[in-house]
């Protein structure tokens, strides 16, 4: 596909045209072909749409246009410019260039006379995308004049419009543009001001209005054209007149034409903005020049009323711009804007000298463009003359040069010597006048053959001298040249050869030599044929046979003649390359690593034999990489080296004499995968343990093609050729267990794939790390003497790492074995075993890497021995002393005697009973003791663990050790205990009673105190004998009385006692009798007395049991006033009629009970609380029953205080102290904490 650009140009003026239509028409439709129209900054291109709607493209853009018949479309061009193609890097850009000054295109624009395409239903240009061609536009310049069809293309400046209804084919709306001058805000306030009268007109519905739909306005409108003026193409139908073509434009107001093509009035505010602008006057030209002049013009005048004054009207725009424009070519030619801005004068530069020129200049405001002034004219002055073209070479010699020149233009002032200047051949850049005269040639004559001169012109007038030309250098000739030496083949090809030769030595370098050079074909017959004519050295002749021979010659001539051909050479093109190999084939199996392949020669060798055959080989599909595996005649190769299970491409091609062939076409082989290849052995993974070892690997550099799917590793001893298969998986790493401390492994591993196993890899020998040793034997055991015994063991495999310490134990049992020993030794005595026991041991290892388990438990049994030493003495207590029996020790007595005597009584002074704990017999019976006083004779005694020592003296120290002894010997003695025995026992004192009732009896003994210090070391027992007989502990202490209560009455009791001090007890005393009196009847309660009347009361209590038999009698006693009391009655009745009494006498009565004996004794009772006869009631109601209620109160309060006990006093006390201590709790709590 090819693109096409088209670039438009600004020239002088920034009025670039753009075609107005472009039309393609080609009959081939076979192919699409997009162009690019780039529209520059500033310009504008408008399309119609597939819809029928206009869209107007403003610069910078380029828009895609697409032509479908794919031929290069003629580019029309407006007049006054020309279209160039230019070719750069595959791209053709048309360029739209303005035409030279002395092109002057004749008849109309091609836009008016399109020519007809070849099918009317088929567009010749499709814009791309859903673009139609755009319609024909017509461009108002705002400086051409009447006959200028070039002013109609100006650039646009407008936005994009597109429009909601049809645009029929003969109406164009017409565009322009608006001026550059900035808006101010006066400017802008008008703008907006015009638009909003516009939109009210529209929303009125008048005639003049434009409907709702209709398109909005163009950015361009005539405001002098006639309003019934047709219009095609752009150009009136009458001729384009000055004013018609000056239209001036806005973007706010449109002409919009309807169907019979009439116009719409301009609105009549814009009208009168324009016809003020158009009031310009003509402008005032001053200080004219050769080439400038200096033009001043006077702002537009306000109209005047009826009244004579200049109308206000305050939405003219302000400042105004002006535009002046020059036009050399009379007053309807062409003119060219050379002012634009605020000031009301200008300095034109740039004319033409003794030129007619007319200016004129317009008024511009906001958007609206007044119609220009009227030009002036004048004649600018003249000048000297232009400078002259460099003087040219007409014809020379060897020692003559004639020179010619053109006129150049004489600015108004006719040419009257043109001078000459040269650099009399020396090259210094000094030039010197050789010729001044108004001839347009000169003869140099008198020069140097084949020699360089340097020339220069200048032109003179009546005004002056112009510069001078470029200096131009021209050489004289020389004779005729030699015959060149035969040309050179500089580089030859299949169709071309290029050859050289070398300029003839004889000849000087400013010779201006030119050379034939001519060709032979051989066995064509033409002969030579020229083929060069030219001053190059070097010349290529293209077109020619492949090896063939062809000769050459070469000629040198110049301007004196021609030289003879130099001797003639032969040259033979090169042959071209031979044509592709046919494709390849394959010969065979392929093979993981090999194929075989062969292929046919080329049909077209080129002209030249096939030399060689290269084969190339690439890996994968791709064919991105080749690489060269055989260069060689030979038509078959076996490619080896190759991977398994991958896919490669081969292709041929052959070389010769005329060069490399193309590619033959690609063979694709796959070859077949094998098992992987070897693995790396396999390394260790952190520190190895003891029994496991952690192993990691890598994929096998070649994996046969096929990827790896399993690894399976194996282990071997350090001796074992044969392994075992440890892991078997697609993982990289694995961990081996079940390994022996301190070995070394071998450890291969292996890969598979789909095609099996690979080989394994080479061995990675690993050392476990040491571990334990391992369990001991059980350790023997050798009995040196019943206490010693030696224990000895063997070394266990220490499992990579010496044995460093060995760890006994032992003990008595299994469960509570201790750590004797801890060493490195093989062996160890155990000392201070005891005989005849059981004991156990066991032994373990140690070394760094821990300790191995212990060895089974070995059962080791001391020998027998004497006995042990006894452990403990202690002295027997008197309970136990008592107890002993003295039987062993009456064994040594004769049997015969034949009465049996009673246990005998062990003094603790004469005696010392001692016991003592059975020693360890260490596995011999014990058989005796032997006891050891120090002086005396030892004392051996049998199997018994207690003995009393008699016949001691009292108050002594003994020092007393005891020794077994058992079949096997005696045993040691124990530590010696030091025992005394006590001193003498106390004699009993003489015991006394000292006080006694009917249920106690008060005992006494001895001359001490009554109570004893604690503290003395002699003491009593005293004891009381029971009905049986037997006599009962009633005290023991150190006191000298004691009271023995809750006896009967009536009763003699036994009793005895004993003293007993440090040194033991003393003898008991003889026995003692005391017998208790009876005991007196009980207390009678108070009696109760009852009034009987004034002289008589009843007096009754109650009655008492008898006791044990003895009958109970009573003794009432009554007392008048304060007299003592007298018995009034005494007898076993339980009342008593008391008479005669006085009245008013105060009487109070008792009564206590009396015990009548068996014996004729009495015993008499404690009396009864006193109790008081009540006075009488009638003589003193008030004041008795004041004395009776006093006398029951008191009686009453005299039973509540006799009522009370201890207990009840204590417990009433505690209450009362707790409702104080709650009151006085709740003073705190509510006085200070709150």
């Amino acid at each position: 596909m090819e693109v096409l650009m088209i670039s438009v140009f600004e020239d002088s003026h920034s009025q670039s045209p753009l075609p107005e239509e472009s039309r393609f028409y080609d009959s081939d439709f076979h192919k699409s072909e997009v162009i690019l129209v780039q529209v520059n900054p500033g310009e504008a291109f408008t399309i119609r749409r597939e819809d029928g709607q206009f869209q107007c493209i403003t610069g910078p853009a380029q828009v895609p246009m697409m032509s479908p018949n794919g031929s290069v479309p003629p580019i029309y061009v407006p007049p006054g410019y020309v279209s160039q193609i230019i070719e750069e890097n595959g791209v053709r850009r048309v360029l739209v260039l303005p035409q030279q000054p002395d092109f002057h295109p004749g008849g109309h624009s091609p836009l008016h006379h399109p020519p007809p395409p070849p099918h009317a239903h088929m567009p010749a240009f499709i814009p791309h995308p859903a673009m139609m061609p755009p319609p024909p536009h017509l461009y108002t310049s705002m400086a051409g004049g009447v006959g200028d069809l070039s002013s109609q293309y100006i650039s646009q400046y407008h936005p994009a419009h597109i429009f909601s209804e049809q645009v029929s084919a003969d109406s164009h709306p017409q565009h322009g543009r608006p001026t550059f001058v900035h808006r101010d805000d006066r400017t802008s306030k008008t703008h907006e001001r015009l638009q909003k009268k516009l939109k009210e007109r529209q929303g009125g519905g008048g005639g003049g209005g434009q409907v709702k739909d209709s398109p909005p306005s163009s950015p361009q409108k005539s405001c002098n054209s006639p309003p019934t003026a047709d219009i095609h193409n752009g150009i009136g139908g009458k001729g384009l007149e000055a004013e018609h073509r000056h239209a001036v434009a806005c973007p706010d107001k449109q002409i919009s034409k309807g169907k019979n093509g009439e116009s719409r009035e301009l609105d009549k505010e814009a009208q009168a903005l324009i016809a003020f602008l158009s009031t310009i006057s003509k402008p005032v030209v001053s200080d004219v020049q050769a080439r400038g002049a200096k033009v001043s013009w006077v702002a537009p005048a306000r109209p005047e009323n009826e009244n004579g004054s200049v109308e206000e009207d305050s939405s003219s725009p302000q400042p105004l711009s002006y535009e002046v424009s020059v036009s050399a070519e009379g007053k309807d030619g062409k003119y060219q804007t050379m002012y634009c801005g605020e000031e009301l004068s200008a300095t034109l530069k740039g004319l033409r000298p003794a030129t007619e020129h007319h200016v004129r200049v317009q008024a511009m405001s906001n958007c609206l463009v007044g119609s220009p002034s009227e030009p002036v004219s004048f004649t600018t002055l003249s000048c000297e003359p232009d400078p002259p073209n460099p003087p040219k070479k007409a014809s020379g010699t060897k020692n003559a040069l004639v020179l010619q020149w053109k006129a150049s233009c004489d600015n108004g002032s006719k040419i009257q010597n043109y001078i000459l200047q040269w650099d009399e051949g020396k090259g210094t850049g000094v030039f010197e006048k050789c010729y001044s005269g108004p001839q347009k040639q000169y003869r140099v004559t008198k020069l140097t053959p084949a020699s360089r001169y340097s020339f220069r012109l200048a032109a003179e007038n009546d005004l002056g001298v112009s510069e001078f030309s470029e200096v131009v250098d021209l050489f004289t000739s020389c004779s005729v040249p030699l015959p060149p030496f035969p040309p050179e083949l500089e580089t030859a090809g299949v169709t071309w050869l290029c050859v050289k030769w070398q300029r003839p030595s004889s000849s000087p370098k400013e010779d201006d030599i030119s050379y034939i050079l001519e060709m032979e074909e051989e066995g064509s017959g033409y002969g030579f044929q020229r083929s060069y004519d030219g001053d190059e050295l070097s010349h290529t002749i293209r077109n020619l046979h492949r090896s063939t021979k062809y000769k050459f010659r070469v000629a040198a001539y110049n301007s004196e003649g021609k030289s003879n051909p130099s001797q003639v050479v032969e040259f033979i093109t090169k042959p071209d390359r031979p044509g592709s190999p046919c494709r390849p084939v394959i010969r065979g199996r392929v093979l993981p690593n090999s194929f075989k392949m062969a292929w046919e020669p080329p049909k077209e060798d080129g002209g030249s034999e096939v030399t060689k055959y290269v084969v190339e080989l690439s890996e994968g599909l791709s064919g991105s990489l080749w690489g060269l595996v055989y260069s060689g005649p030979a038509l078959e190769h076996v490619c080896d080296g190759l991977k398994p299970g991958c896919s490669y491409q081969t292709r041929v091609y052959c070389m010769s004499e005329g060069g490399q062939s193309p590619m033959s076409e690609t063979l694709q082989v796959q070859t077949p995968a094998v098992p992987p290849g070897p693995c790396q052995p396999p390394r260790l993974v952190g520190k190895p343990k003891s029994r496991e070892v952690q192993l990691r690997w890598v994929p096998p550099q070649v994996d046969g093609g096929s990827p790896v799917s399993c690894y399976s590793v194996e282990v071997s001893g350090q001796q074992a050729e044969e392994g075992r298969e440890v892991y078997q998986g697609p993982e990289l790493d694995c961990s081996v267990g079940g390994l022996m401390p301190g070995k070394t492994y071998g450890f291969r591993v292996k890969a598979a794939n789909k095609a099996g196993f690979g080989p394994l890899s080479e061995r990675c020998e690993i050392t476990t790390a040491p571990g334990a040793p391992e369990q001991c034997k059980a350790p023997s055991t050798t009995s040196k003497s019943p206490t010693c015994v030696v224990v000895s063991w063997e070394a266990p495999p220490c499992n990579g790492a010496p044995v460093t310490e060995f760890r006994l134990e032992w003990g008595a049992a299994e469960g509570t074995m201790q750590v004797c020993y801890s060493g490195s030794a093989l062996s160890h005595e155990m000392r201070g075993l005891l005989p005849a026991t059981n004991y156990f041991c066991r032994v373990q290892a140690a070394n760094l890497a821990g300790v191995g388990p212990f060895s089974e438990a070995v059962l080791c049994q001391t020998p027998c021995s004497v006995p042990a030493a006894v452990s403990n003495i202690y002295v027997l207590k008197e309970s136990e002393l008592q107890k002993y029996d003295a039987a062993a020790d009456e064994d040594e007595e004769d049997e015969e005697g034949a009465v049996s005597r009673p246990s005998p009584v062990y003094s603790p002074s004469t005696c010392l009973g001692i016991g003592w704990d059975s020693p360890c017999d260490h596995g011999s019976e014990i058989t005796s003791y032997l006891i050891d006083l120090g002086e005396k004779q030892p004392v051996v005694v049998g199997r018994v663990n207690k003995h009393v020592i008699q016949h001691l003296q009292p108050d002594t120290s003994y020092r007393i050790r005891i020794q077994a002894q058992n079949s096997l010997g005696t045993g040691p003695f124990s530590h010696t205990f030091k025992l005394k025995t006590k001193p003498l026992p106390p004699q009993p004192p003489r015991l006394e009673c000292t006080a006694f009732s009917h249920q106690t009896l008060r005992l006494k003994w001895g001359d001490g105190p009554t109570k004893a210090a604690s503290s003395e070391a002699l003491q009593y027992q005293l004891q009381m004998g029971d009905k049986n007989s037997r006599f009962i502990p009633l005290y023991k202490g150190p006191c000298h009385t004691h009271k023995v209560q809750r006896l009967n009455e009536s009763t003699s009791y036994t009793f005895r006692i004993q003293a007993f001090n440090e040194a033991g007890e003393g003898p008991f005393s003889n026995v003692y009798t005391f017998t208790t009196p009876r005991s007196p009847p009980a207390p009678v309660k108070a009696p109760k007395v009852e009034r009987l009347d004034d002289n008589s009361c009843e007096v009754t209590w109650e009655a008492l049991p008898p006791m044990k038999g003895d009958p109970v009698i009573y003794t009432l006693q009554s007392m008048i006033g304060n007299s003592e009391f007298k018995q009034i009655y005494k007898g076993s009745a339980s009342s008593f009629h008391a008479q005669n009494l006085q009245p008013s006498s105060d009487y109070r009565f008792r009564v206590c009970a009396i015990r009548q004996c068996q014996d004729a004794t009495e015993l008499s009772g404690p009396y009864s609380p006193t109790v008081a006869l009540p006075p009488q009631r009638s003589d003193a109601a008030a004041a008795g029953s004041s004395a009776g209620s006093g006398l029951r109160t008191g009686a009453e309060s005299a039973r509540t205080r006799q009522s009370l006990t201890d207990e009840q006093c204590a417990f009433l006390l505690l209450m009362v102290f707790a409702v104080i201590a709650i009151l006085i709790a709740f003073v705190i709590q509510y006085f200070v904490i709150k």
